[in-house]
């Protein structure tokens, strides 16, 4: 490209922030605009891991792999499955030199991403109202505050409610009939030892087979993040008539309706610290497909939202930024990098959403405790990792030479 391209990103999560980092790298200067006052300015969630395979090899092309590592927790890929009495039914340890899945806060991750890039790059407080074509692939964007842009190229990194989505397709997110609480325990070693015993050193996972689970994960500085989930109607507390922001009602619907738990787990309903924050899961119908637009392309999750089981949605947000980057750098037109793009990004994320939105379904069904999907071979699962990740990186040499 002989002129630098105007290159807008909508949305400043792990997807825009490590586009705009990577297109820097390459010496273009994208903007990102995010709807959030600041990169800190609501809470982010819990914790994620990063698989060898996709998030890290985004992170290595945007020399970012050792400040991964001075937040990451090899240990937190640890992993046990208990049933809704306690009783330990497998366990996962990871053997020494094992970082496949390191495990990071989730506003960590996006506090490291945002500074590493260059001044200014993020404009805070844009929420995108219109992006109207006015020719040539050329989009003007409109945001709330009454501010105006104009973009080459306007990528979508504006998550499950994508506003540049619907400019490609009509697709919009389902309910997937499940209900997320996440309970929030601090200093948990010394304030809840019951809870730090059952979680460990990773994270925890139990069902009842009858489509309630809760599970429970390691954070940094000695907080434990856990999700208390069951199948329900998207306004269930309505129903039920339970005020989601009362804590003591909240406690007492779960106590009801976790009512054949045992006495040990229950910490993990009842003992949290501030108030539960109401999660439901949607996911776009898969494998999702749209025509070429010029001037316009997804990545993350407005491109491929799906259920959090694998956990493939950040990691697939984080390699699609990259290699959306990558083609934009390569290439002769900004239509002929979104083709390269999503001409590997469409055949990548569709079966993984596939088996995602799936194995949610699967989980939450009434279904024997010792069913054989679950749990997944985690050793087998790193060492598919590792192989993918060799496989990637082969191919992509071949491609480039």
């Amino acid at each position: 490209m002989t002129t630098p391209p105007r290159i807008a990103i909508i949305g400043g999560g792990p997807a825009g922030l490590l586009c705009a980092r990577v297109l820097q790298g390459h010496g273009f200067r994208p903007v990102v605009y995010d709807a959030d006052a600041a990169v800190d300015a609501r809470d982010p969630g819990g914790t994620l891991d990063l698989h060898a395979d996709s998030g890290q090899i985004a992170l290595e092309d945007a020399g970012l792999m050792a400040a991964f590592r001075t937040s990451a927790r090899v240990e937190g890929q640890a992993k046990s499955r208990r049933d809704h009495h306690g009783t330990v039914l497998a366990e996962f340890v990871p053997a020494e030199g094992d970082e496949a899945a390191p495990e990071i806060d989730r506003g960590l991750l996006r506090t490291m991403l945002y500074e590493h890039l260059a001044p200014g790059t993020v404009h805070w407080g844009h929420k995108l109202r219109a992006a109207t074509p006015v020719g040539g692939g050329v989009h003007e964007l409109e945001f709330a505050d009454g501010t105006r842009a104009e973009a080459d190229l306007v990528i979508g990194a504006d998550g499950a409610w994508s506003a540049v989505r619907r400019l490609l397709t009509d697709a919009v997110p389902q309910y997937l009939g499940v209900q997320f609480l996440d309970a929030r325990f601090d200093d948990v070693d010394t304030r809840h030892p019951e809870v730090a015993a059952i979680v460990g050193a990773g994270h925890m996972f139990s069902t009842d087979g009858d489509g309630r689970a809760v599970i429970v994960q390691r954070n940094s500085n000695g907080v434990v993040r856990g999700y208390v989930a069951f199948r329900a109607e998207l306004d269930w507390h309505v129903a039920a008539g339970v005020d989601v922001t009362d804590r003591e009602e909240v406690r007492s619907f779960l106590l009801k309706e976790f009512g054949e738990w045992s006495a040990v787990m229950r910490p993990l309903l009842t003992d949290n610290d501030g108030d539960y924050v109401q999660r439901s899961f949607w996911a776009l119908p898969a494998p999702l497909t749209w025509d070429h637009v010029p001037g316009l392309t997804l990545i993350g999750d407005a491109a491929h939202l799906m259920a959090p089981f694998g956990g493939h949605g950040t990691n697939l947000a984080l390699l699609d930024g990259a290699e959306l980057a990558h083609a934009i750098a390569k290439e002769h037109s900004l239509d002929d990098a979104v083709a390269r793009y999503e001409a590997t990004m469409f055949p990548r994320s569709g079966p993984l959403a596939e088996r995602a939105n799936t194995a949610l379904t699967r989980f939450f069904a009434t279904t024997s405790p010792d069913a054989p999907h679950l749990p997944p071979d985690h050793a087998q699962e790193h060492e598919d990792y590792r192989t993918r990740a060799a496989e990637y990186r082969r191919a992509r040499a071949e491609r480039d030479r």
